[in-house]
Formats: C-alpha cells, sequence, structure tokens
C-alpha cells in the first residue's frame, strides 16, 4: 500500500518533480506506519509441517487445495503434509503446475480447479512463486477476479479463502508478506498484488522440507533473505520493531548460511535460515526495500536471472554505493555480525567488502554472463523509476549512477583466441 501512496501522491501533484520525491516518501512513510499488517501463526521445527496439516484438519475444511510445483511433489516433499491432511479427513486436491514467476495461465488454471473441486482454503508448499500463486488463486476466488485485475493495492473487495503456508526455501518471506508477484507472459512484465490481507492464516517453517536444497539455491535464497533484512534496516522507513528483526535476520544469515551451504542436512541451521527468511520478510514487508531489488527486477525481467542470485550479486555494489548516506546504519550492521573497526567509516566499508567475501564464500558469481551494455539505457531508466516511485532508499541512484553499478555485473572480455590456444595446447599434448 505504501508504494502506491507514493505513486498517487506524486501523480496528484505532477508538477512537483523528482526533486519532491523525499517529501512524498517521508508522508508516505508515516502512514505505512499506522497501517496494520496481520502475521501468521508460525509452526517451527522438525514435523512443523505434518502440524500444520492437523491445525488445518481441525478448522473444519474438508476440501483444500495445495498449491507446489511439480519437483516439490516427485521429491515427495508434501508426503507429511499430505498424509496428515488425509488423517485429519481433509480431501487434498493437489495442484503442481506452478512455474517461476507464477505465470497467469497457470494460475488461470489453478481457479478453476479450486472453483470445480470445491475447495474451501488454499495450503501452498514451495518457494516464493507457490506461495505468490496461492495467494492471487486465493483472492480471486474469493472476488471473482482474473489475476491481472487484482495487480495494485487492495483491489479486491473481499480478503482471500483461508491460506496456509509452507516454505520450502528460505530467502522469499512470501509467507509473512502482503505482496504477491505474478507474471504475464504476453505482455512480458511482472505484476504485483498488493493486499493486507493475503498474508497467511498460519505457515509451517520445517527444516526437514530444506536439506535437500542443492548449495547454489541455498547460496542465493539465503542471500535473498540478506538482501531483504539490510535493505529494511538502512532504508528510510525503517521503525525500533523492523530494526530488531532485520538485526536478528542478518545475525542468523550471517552465522547460519555458510553452513547450511556447505551441509545441507543440518537441521539447526536449515531451521535458523527459515527464520532469518521469515523476519527479513516481516521486516521489509513494513520498511520496503531499496536500489538493489530496483536493479535486480529488471534484470530478471530482461534475462530471467532469478531473483535471489540478481539481489545476491549486486547487494556489495549497491551498499558501497550507499555508503554516504547509510554509513551508521552499515556501521551498526558491521558491529552486530562481530566486524572490527575504529570509526562508522571504516566499519561500513567492512561490511561491504564482507558481503562480496560471503558471496565469493558461497560461490555466488561476481559477473553475469547474459547482461549487455546496450541495454544498460532501459534498464537503468526502468530500474530509477521503480526506485523513485516505490522505495525509501537511503541514497537516490540516478541512470548513470545504476549503468555504473550495472558495469560491475559485465562479463569479462574473453581473450583472443590465439591466446586461448596457447593456453590448451600444453594440456592437449599431456592428454
Amino acid at each position: 500500500m505504501a508504494r502506491s501512496l507514493i505513486a498517487d501522491m506524486a501523480q496528484s501533484i505532477g508538477s512537483i518533480g523528482v526533486a519532491g520525491l523525499p517529501t512524498i516518501k517521508k508522508v508516505a512513510g508515516t502512514l505505512t506506519r499506522m497501517v496494520p499488517i496481520p502475521q501468521p501463526l508460525l509452526l517451527v521445527g522438525p514435523g512443523s509441517a505434518a502440524k500444520l496439516g492437523r491445525a488445518i484438519a481441525d478448522f473444519g475444511h474438508q476440501r483444500v487445495l495445495v498449491v507446489s510445483d511439480a519437483t516439490i511433489l516427485k521429491r515427495g516433499l508434501a508426503k507429511s503434509l499430505l498424509q496428515a491432511l488425509k488423517a485429519g479427513g481433509v480431501d487434498a486436491v493437489p495442484f503442481g503446475k506452478v512455474l517461476p514467476d507464477a505465470p497467469i495461465p497457470l494460475i488461470d488454471e489453478g481457479i478453476a480447479l479450486f472453483k470445480a473441486e470445491r475447495c474451501q482454503a488454499i495450503v501452498a508448499i514451495g518457494g516464493g512463486s507457490v506461495m505468490d500463486a496461492a495467494k492471487v488463486i486465493g483472492l480471486a476466488a474469493a472476488n471473482k477476479k482474473k489475476p491481472a485485475e487484482l495487480a495494485g493495492y487492495f483491489r479486491g473487495l473481499h480478503g482471500p479463502v483461508p491460506l496456509y503456508a509452507v516454505p520450502t526455501t528460505a530467502g522469499t518471506g512470501s509467507e509473512v508478506t502482503v505482496a504477491a508477484v505474478i507474471s504475464d507472459p504476453k505482455a512480458r512484465r511482472k505484476l504485483v498484488v498488493a493486499d493486507t490481507r493475503i498474508v497467511p492464516d498460519m505457515a509451517a517453517l520445517d527444516p526437514e522440507l530444506m536439506t535437500g536444497l542443492p548449495p547454489d539455491v541455498t547460496a542465493a535464497t539465503g542471500m535473498d533473505a540478506l538482501t531483504h533484512a539490510v535493505e529494511a534496516f538502512i532504508g528510510d522507513w525503517a521503525t525500533p520493531h523492523t530494526d530488531r528483526l532485520a538485526l536478528a535476520a542478518v545475525k542468523m544469515v550471517w552465522d547460519h548460511l555458510p553452513q547450511a551451504f556447505s551441509h545441507g542436512g543440518d537441521l539447526v541451521a536449515r531451521e535458523r535460515m527459515a527464520l532469518a527468511s521469515t523476519y527479513a520478510g516481516m521486516a521489509f514487508t513494513r520498511a520496503n526495500v531499496g536500489n538493489v531489488h530496483a536493479i535486480a527486477h529488471q534484470l530478471g525481467a530482461t534475462y530471467h536471472t532469478p531473483h535471489g542470485l540478481a539481489n545476491a550479486m549486486l547487494l556489495p555494489h549497491v551498499l558501497r554505493f550507499s555508503l554516504p548516506a547509510a554509513r551508521k546504519r552499515l556501521a551498526l550492521l558491521a558491529r552486530a555480525v562481530g566486524l572490527q573497526g575504529s570509526s562508522d567509516a571504516e566499519l561500513a566499508k567492512a561490511f561491504c567488502d564482507a558481503v562480496q567475501a560471503l558471496n565469493d564464500r558461497l560461490a555466488i558469481p561476481r559477473r553475469l554472463p547474459a547482461l549487455q551494455e546496450a541495454d544498460f539505457p532501459a534498464l537503468a531508466k526502468a530500474a530509477c523509476h521503480e526506485a523513485d516511485f516505490n522505495y525509501p532508499v537511503p541514497r537516490r541512484m540516478s541512470p548513470d549512477d545504476c549503468q555504473r553499478l550495472l558495469r560491475e555485473l559485465l562479463p569479462e572480455a574473453a581473450p583472443p583466441a590465439r591466446k586461448v590456444a596457447r593456453k590448451l595446447a600444453p594440456k592437449t599434448a599431456r592428454a
């Protein structure tokens, strides 16, 4: 809703220009602090997915739509949940077709199935796209509207049907957020459905469902959670409450993501990362995000770069760009994770460097092979517009600033063919 306020207020004062946006954002930030945002009842720990299934049965639902994706169902990650539903006398109608970015045609299929099977509630088990699809299916079914008609803020007269969530990755925080991102393949764009009522009623953070995540997915989703927490903390809408959540999330990611990455079966590390993702989700739902997300969204739309990976690659560069304005806040983050420095300036720089070092430790690439310099003007224009009219960033980014940040991700030029041949020749001879 806050992001809608910024755009609407700026539009109504059309002559104010970009220079007046800081004032508009301050007003919007004040208003958002007064908006009540519900939080789901959380079940945490091994076996919590089954406990959620039993709770759904206790609530009297007789038939529920289980929204997921093909991989989750094939790997049997929904088994404990489905068994608990069955034991409680609940008929589960599986819908395992969700794809990344939740395309509208598939959401339409889910809505049709929900109605045809006369389901009474929805439970999502999967990553962010699965949970977002479930939110939109539930809201569309309750309001008899098409998904595209719900894009924007509070576009439904009624709240969604009862929603429950079981995240299988630790990154998006969608189980506690007020927004759902879906995609329109025809228009080649992403749409945001935002409504405080689409926060799930209950969520289960079950680390047993996350132990099989590949290391690269663990790394990208974990850095996604870190980005949420950091941007919520350094942005201008931070509150004492969001600060507590963000600081806890940053410290938990710092302490447990490397372990979850290198020892995927560690239930303690997985549970702590699941909680970190949820805390970060709660923080940015109120305090919002920033320039990292503004650029990452364009990389996702143009090159289909996974959102968590784009966030991870951009985070250290955007933090360095933010240093002049965010020095004190970054220094607080540095202290929170145990870094040393004799001044705020030293600590802030140390935190930026440590984020890059964490990326390297997690094998996050520094370069984006798909990135094309010819796309920079369009990418920068879209990213700056998104940031200007959506996010309470500590330092405003100009198109030139954005292009400089993008240049940090350009793939390095390949060596001339002759040099490659000379490098490969000795290996071939030895073979």
